[in-house]
């Protein structure tokens, strides 16, 4: 099985109230790369969670979609008992960010996930609610069955690796700018393995990668941002060439909507 990461793509918003809006301005350029790194500004993907083992490492992203609740990718395997969830997360190395640490009474998983058709998303509720602010707040949704155009300029957001030569993580979270490519074009790539439940993008010179999975693929419409993606798989050196496979929200958006409501 190939990679699997995060990414936040510039997103067509579904106009939900306070959210997608950081308070700290992003600072996007269209021009960073995950590998080989642009550290993002501290407090401006607000909806970017590091889920975390319980001694503190690091090992997948997730976007935190109301303050009960974050998605992530399925193949990051959570575990209530062994893993955390960690709001307001910027430098991993430091000790000193007021960061909320959530354990997490339910992760539920799509039905259909499976390790080859993928369906790769998993939802966590926190065991108590997000605390709201500057540095925490929620990502809009996708709306179901969003068109979303090729060449669509998106974020991706994680502390995955920036060094294809190197098993080391970020320490400050990284952005990448992406583009929307479209599903012919990347069964160019990775043929059949390519389903409508997927989106791709990359292979333009940057490459989210280990360590981004789960992560954000988000797209900005006037100021507000949209989950478009989950980092969800792709080449294994994270070959920036490549383009990369992320879950399609808006593909699980009824989904997402009746477990929330659900509770």
């Amino acid at each position: 099985m190939a990679f699997l990461w995060a990414v936040a793509c510039l997103a067509l918003a579904s106009t939900v109230s306070g959210c997608g809006v950081p308070t700290i301005s992003p600072s996007v350029h269209y021009s960073e790369r995950i590998i080989n790194g642009q550290n993002a500004v501290s407090g401006s993907w607000p909806w970017q969670v590091s889920l975390q083992t319980r001694s503190g490492s690091h090992f997948c992203g997730g976007s935190l979609i109301n303050e009960n609740w974050v998605v992530t990718a399925a193949h990051c395997e959570f575990n209530p008992y062994s893993h955390v969830v960690v709001l307001g997360e910027y430098n991993l190395n430091s000790n000193t960010e007021s960061v909320q640490v959530k354990t997490v009474t339910k992760a539920i998983t799509n039905p259909s996930w499976n390790a080859y058709t993928l369906n790769d998303i998993t939802l966590l509720k926190l065991s108590s609610p997000a605390q709201l602010g500057p540095r925490v707040s929620p990502i809009c949704l996708a709306p179901a069955n969003l068109a979303l155009p090729t060449n669509l300029q998106c974020v991706t957001t994680g502390w995955g690796r920036t060094n294809t030569n190197s098993q080391a993580l970020a320490a400050r979270l990284q952005q990448v700018t992406l583009p929307l490519i479209s599903q012919s074009q990347c069964m160019q790539y990775w043929g059949n393995r390519i389903t409508s439940s997927m989106l791709c993008a990359g292979g333009v010179g940057a490459s989210s990668c280990q360590g981004d999975s789960g992560g954000p693929l988000v797209y900005q419409n006037g100021n507000v941002w949209t989950l478009i993606g989950i980092v969800s798989w792709g080449n294994s050196n994270c070959n920036v060439h490549t383009p990369a496979i992320y879950t399609r929200v808006s593909q699980f958006r009824s989904w997402i909507d009746y477990v929330v409501a659900q509770g």
